[in-house]
């Protein structure tokens, strides 16, 4: 990229940064020992701000503030977006830049607690934004394909399939893992050793470590120093905690291509009386599934707490439990359980709604149909998003039946509203009046029906997954621990 050249178009902006990823991600992928140099001139192009800028914009955070009070419109309206990114990469070219403390944010948690949010200024989220552009397709040529969370074309559907296709072979006993606190805790130095493994760039180097080190703007006020933990909210954050858990895919890949990387080995292993177990990982929730027995699944606690020492991280003894697919558990929100097909004799693993989802969707409507200061179409225009978006993400599994019960459930709320709000009509006359067909509709939009939801079966992907930057590049050839099918 010529920095010199005038300033370019979003459009072309976007696809001078996809041509760069490109080659970046596949000269990583060509050498895995390749150490990058002279990246930091790739964070303060023109383009690559340009990019993070429109990326920046078209976030949800876009109106919210860090903790110099500005916002994305405040920007475009008093500076201009020209002038502001000049202005930015100024600074980054002559080092003169440095990030502002993250503004502090407590999020309640489905369990009662407080999650802690960091939220960065405007100027810092763009050159977080920039960066990230130019770090991710290298380590995404590293990252094993047992991550999921956090990364491009990955979702978490794609983790369930996965535990669906080892549960429906030999692999019973899962180890489900709990990271405590694991985005306050990974060890700064940790962290920064293995991004030196494939950044030799200093100057990039310096401006993630400043991210680290920005410090956080508590709600009282108070400015404290970050030791540790990379905040959550932060763009660059998941992809910096991914470089510091890929060590536990590592260690889990290693295993497996020395010890039970084919068929052969596998069975060798089970005669012996030994198991073996894959990881499947999304962000910090991780399930280690295990074909032997309770015990082997017990024995991995030890060599996993001993992987994350290093990181600085610790499994939480109280929700790190080993559990049996035919008791079932809970991941990313689905209910994963093998049980008896009916009709037949034929067990069969089944993924649902967990129903502390279930229950979080409804208080969801309940404290929206608590609210009288709504007309009955801001109601609908509130609540058809989130039920669209929840059903929309159990819709890969056998969820039919609770689609029905919650729009049973989304259906009684919304009447019980309607009839407050025309004081306690009669049931007859609010079905005429307001609910014809038993649809609930204002000013020709209408409530969105979970029912309708069409479910289906999310096909594994395995290893087969590409990255923005593969599909237009020839595909290296797949090795390591899912290069082969597991048995």
């Amino acid at each position: 990229m010529n920095t010199s050249a005038p300033g370019p178009a979003p459009e072309q902006a976007r696809a001078r940064v996809l041509a760069m990823q490109i080659k970046l991600h596949r000269w990583a992928g060509e050498n895995e020992g390749r150490r990058f140099d002279d990246l930091y001139n790739l964070v303060y192009d023109p383009a690559t701000l340009l990019a993070a800028w429109s990326q920046v914009k078209e976030n949800k955070g876009a109106r919210t503030a860090g903790v110099d009070g500005i916002t994305v419109h405040q920007v475009e309206q008093e500076q201009g977006v020209e002038n502001f990114l000049a202005e930015l990469g100024t600074e980054l070219r002559t080092r003169t830049y440095h990030p502002s403390p993250v503004r502090e944010r407590m999020i309640p948690k489905a369990s009662g607690k407080l999650r802690r949010l960091g939220i960065p200024t405007v100027r810092d989220r763009v050159v977080q934004t920039a960066l990230k552009m130019v770090l991710e397709p290298i380590f995404e040529a590293d990252f094993q394909p047992c991550s999921y969370g956090f990364r491009p074309n990955r979702r978490a559907q794609d983790a369930i399939a996965e535990i669906h296709h080892l549960g429906s072979k030999t692999y019973e006993w899962v180890l489900e893992g709990d990271i405590k606190a694991c985005f306050d805790e990974i060890s700064h130095s940790a962290l920064m050793t293995r991004v030196h493994r494939r950044i030799k760039d200093k100057r990039v180097l310096a401006l993630v470590r400043a991210f680290l080190k920005a410090g956080i703007l508590t709600q009282l006020g108070q400015e404290r120093d970050t030791i540790t933990g990379t905040p959550q909210g932060g763009i660059v954050s998941p992809l910096l905690a991914n470089i510091a858990l890929s060590a536990l895919d590592d260690h889990f890949a290693q295993e497996w291509d020395t010890l039970m990387g084919t068929e052969l080995q596998r069975r060798r292993r089970r005669n012996q009386g030994l198991g073996n177990w894959r990881l499947v990982r999304y962000a910090d929730d991780f399930v280690v599934m295990v074909s032997g027995t309770r015990e082997q699944a017990e024995a991995l606690r030890p060599p996993i707490q001993a992987v994350l020492d290093p990181i600085g991280l610790r499994l939480s003894e109280d929700k790190t439990r080993i559990v049996h697919i035919d008791e079932g558990f809970d991941f990313l929100g689905f209910r994963i359980q093998r049980r008896r097909k009916r009709g037949t004799q034929k067990r069969v693993v089944y993924t649902y709604p967990s129903q502390r989802a279930f229950q979080r969707i409804k208080e969801k409507v309940r404290s929206h149909t608590h609210r009288s200061s709504l007309t009955l179409h801001e109601l609908i225009k509130t609540l058809s998003p989130k039920l669209r978006g929840w059903c929309s993400y159990f819709r890969y599994g056998v969820s039919k039946q609770t689609f029905s019960a919650l729009g049973a459930y989304v259906w009684r709320r919304v009447a019980r509203w309607i009839r407050k709000q025309h004081d306690d009509l009669a049931w007859k006359t609010l079905r005429r009046k307001h609910l014809p067909n038993w649809q609930v509709a204002a000013e020709g939009t209408r409530l969105y029906e979970a029912k309708d939801t069409r479910v289906s079966r999310y096909r594994f992907r395995g290893h087969h997954i590409p990255t923005p930057w593969t599909e237009q590049t020839p595909a290296k050839p797949t090795i390591g621990m899912y290069s082969r099918r597991a048995g």
